[in-house]
């Protein structure tokens, strides 16, 4: 049996009714136009009634469900007469049928473009009701992919390229398609380009990719170098003719190496059209691949896309496109441009460090970036490998491979972009491979500026690495590493989060959703400015929230978190107003420590994007268990300093800390503590031992005890007098172990004589 489905065309509902009932004279109210439209719609699920479907042609007969040509025509229809619940309506019931993008252009070319564009962008600007600017922006982003899928398709593009010989008005539309198409088109028409048998072919299809610009340029250079030099020739010509200067490494680069002189010729006057001077070849691959590497816009040809395009070229085959996911395109250009700069420089004499730390950076950023599941064509791994593909290392692999000063380049690289992740990442290699020679004296050497970077994993883990390295010579910033690790042994997961709001209420919105997810929020404020003092005494702050701002404030806003020492890596949420979400998410979506949201997100939504920025951004929140893995590390790293008597990281520093840390210490945390404390020269480190020691009982005071006597070994008797009588008395009236080890305690301070007098009288 079919479904009988009835759509009421509610639109008639706009004219004047003849009723003494007030309540249906026209105009019909929104509220009564969304109820009748909703039960337009819920009636396409009902069952057909049984008289009406005796068999599948009669049942076919009664279906009266709206095509999707009327679903679209209504929606502008209601859009046009401000009837927006009934828009929305219409408008979702299209967006459900999941039409294909094929059609979907056609039905909007049957339609009428110009009004369905202008209809729908009138929707997007209805902020009263945001289902209905959903619902608008959807249906125009499924026409603009239907064109966009439309234009690359290769039928399309070989009958464009074809018409490029065709009439002014058959050329201008071919041009349009083939530039619409953009990189997707460059196989074909390089192809166009290259043939010797149709030269008007050629000039048109080199006309075309002179238009595209940014477009046709990485294709064009992808093959440049593996091209036969009739074609190196051609292509360079063509390439001094596109204005810009990303073909430059290559032209100079097959100017340089090419056998041929009229290549050399070629590449040398695209270079003068280009106003480029050839330089040092590998450093300019090793600076183009710094604009991948930091992903800028002008290397970008698909902004807000899945995927783009990596190329190569082989002669017998042609240009070949490889599709790859957005997140690790960039990274794959910069490694490509990069490994060709390194060849480059060991023929020369030597791999340039900067060259192949920026390359092991990238590599980290690829395998940090990698979309969970995702088999990456370019850099297949061990386990996640098509088939036929070689698996290559990880890339913590060439991380240590490269060496302390590689890996100390790397996280100069991290610290400059604040990536967290990499920053981590390059310090774990610093630890692994830098011994005591291979630490920087300078203040501002990466591994000792990280101290000072504005999350609490990466200051403790560089602190970490230099104690690992067991420095035997000063160093700006020596300072600040034992401080550090004493931090990380009171194991805190305290986190501090920033809400700055135009007003009270939305502020303390905003912080009950945030202190519900574990942050604790500082005072509010309009601007960071006004919360100097607060954060002043705090370690790092881990979030900053901003809602109300003005449209045009979200850019001087992270300028202000990034100029502040405290928050300059810190992950920043921005809450924008819905018609500037758009614009602004494209702006800053390369940001991996930004995220845009628009205003009004319930609180659900508001907690899964902070868990997913700082999951991004910071690799999440410190969790117990790694503020504990912490605290432990930093011990060991204290105590081996303290048995070392390492003079430039001096452990009696961090007495104070660890004094105070004794009260409230567990008691597998209690034995590390007092063994750092053991061998801790000053007082404070001495007697607080030794009141630790008095407050417990039985195998744990014993252990204390004998750890106060191997301070007092080291250091001599610091004991206050009152302390020494205590142990006098343990000595005297304890049980047999306990006793025994303050009776040692008693040998170790040296005490006189006459107290042992007392214990021999057993007085």
């Amino acid at each position: 049996m079919r479904p009988l489905c009835v759509f009421i065309r509610v639109s008639s509902l706009e004219k004047p009714v003849t009723n003494t009932d007030q309540s249906l004279r026209s105009p019909a109210s929104p509220a009564l136009l969304a109820s009748l439209a909703g039960l337009a719609l819920a009636l396409c699920v009902l069952p057909a009634p049984a008289a009406l479907a005796q068999d599948g042609d009669a049942a076919e007969a009664t279906t009266a469900r709206p095509g999707n040509k009327a679903l679209l025509e209504d929606f502008i229809h209601f859009v046009n007469t401000a009837n927006y619940p009934l828009a929305q309506a219409t408008g979702a019931e299209f967006v459900s049928r999941n039409v294909p993008l094929a059609d979907v252009v056609k039905l909007v070319e049957e339609v009428d473009v110009e009004r369905f564009e202008k209809a729908a962008q009138r929707a997007l600007k209805f902020i009263e009701n945001p289902q209905l600017q959903g619902t608008a922006a959807q249906l125009l982003r499924s026409f603009e992919d239907g064109k966009l899928a439309q234009a690359r398709d290769p039928e399309v593009i070989s009958r464009n390229i074809q018409n490029l010989l065709g009439g002014v008005r058959a050329k201008l539309i071919a041009t349009e398609g083939l530039k619409r198409a953009g990189e997707y088109a460059m196989p074909q028409l390089l192809e166009a380009y290259l043939q010797t048998q149709n030269p008007e072919l050629a000039i048109e299809s080199q006309r075309v990719m002179i238009d595209m610009g940014r477009q046709a340029i990485v294709p064009l250079t992808a093959g440049l170098t593996q091209m036969v030099p009739a074609q190196q020739e051609k292509v360079a010509r063509l390439l001094g003719l596109i204005p810009y200067k990303m073909s430059v490494p290559f032209l100079a680069d097959v100017a340089e190496n090419a056998t041929s002189p009229n290549v050399r010729e070629a590449c040398t006057q695209a270079l003068a059209r280009l106003n480029a001077t050839p330089g040092n070849v590998p450093s300019l691959y090793r600076e183009l691949a710094r604009g991948y590497y930091g992903e800028k816009t002008e290397v970008t040809n698909f902004p807000g896309e899945e995927h783009q395009l990596l190329w190569s070229f082989a002669p017998e085959t042609g240009l070949q496109m490889q599709a790859l996911r957005t997140p690790v395109y960039h990274e794959a250009m910069a490694m490509q441009l990069l490994e060709r700069a390194m060849t480059l420089e060991a023929a020369s004499g030597g791999v340039n460090p900067d060259s192949l730390a920026l390359w092991v950076a990238s590599n980290y950023s690829r395998e940090n970036d990698t979309p969970e599941g995702y088999v990456n064509p370019a850099y297949p791994v061990e386990g996640a490998a098509m088939d036929g593909m070689k698996p290559r290392r990880s890339a913590d692999y060439f991380g240590v491979a490269g060496g302390a000063d590689v890996a100390q380049r790397v996280l100069a690289l991290a610290l400059a972009d604040r990536d967290t992740p990499l920053a981590r990442q390059a310090i774990s290699a610093v630890e692994r491979v830098a011994g005591s020679t291979m630490l920087s004296t300078s203040a501002s050497s990466p591994l000792v500026a990280a101290l000072q970077y504005p999350e609490r994993r990466v200051q403790t883990e560089a602190a970490l690495a230099i104690a690992a390295a067991r420095p035997t010579a000063a160093f700006g910033g020596s300072e600040r590493v034992v401080p550090t690790l004493a931090s990380a042994v009171t194991a805190s997961v305290k986190r501090f989060a920033i809400v700055l709001a135009p007003d009270a209420e939305r502020y303390q919105a905003r912080r009950a959703t945030l202190e519900k997810a574990g942050y604790t929020v500082l005072p509010q404020a309009q601007r960071l400015g006004e919360l100097e003092a607060a954060m002043a005494d705090l370690g790092t702050i881990e979030l900053v929230v901003a809602t109300g701002l003005a449209a045009d404030r979200t850019a001087s806003l992270l300028e202000e978190v990034r100029g502040t020492p405290k928050t300059s890596a810190t992950p920043v949420l921005v809450l924008v107003p819905p018609l500037a979400y758009a614009e602004q998410q494209r702006r800053f979506e390369s940001d991996r420590t930004v995220a845009l949201r628009p205003e009004g997100l319930a609180d659900t939504a508001l907690t899964a994007s902070v868990e997913e920025l700082t999951n991004i951004a910071l690799g999440g929140p410190v969790t117990e268990a790694e503020a504990q893995g912490y605290a432990t590390r930093a011990l060991a790293a204290l105590r081996d300093l303290a048995v070392s008597q390492n003079d430039v990281l001096k452990v009696t520093d961090a007495s104070g800390v660890l004094a105070d840390s004794l009260k409230d210490a567990s008691e597998m945390r209690l034995i590390e503590l007092g063994e750092v404390l053991s061998l801790t020269g000053g007082e404070r480190a001495q007697r607080a031992l030794m009141d630790k020691a008095l407050a417990t009982e039985g195998d744990f005071r014993t252990i204390l005890l004998t750890q106060v006597a191997t301070n007092a070994k080291r250091f001599g008797n610091l004991l206050e007098s009152a302390q020494v009588d205590q142990v006098l008395e343990i000595a005297r009236t304890g049980a047999d172990r306990e006793a025994t080890a303050a009776s040692a305690l008693l040998g170790a301070l040296n005490t006189p004589n006459a107290d042992i007098l007392s214990l021999v009288k057993g007085q």
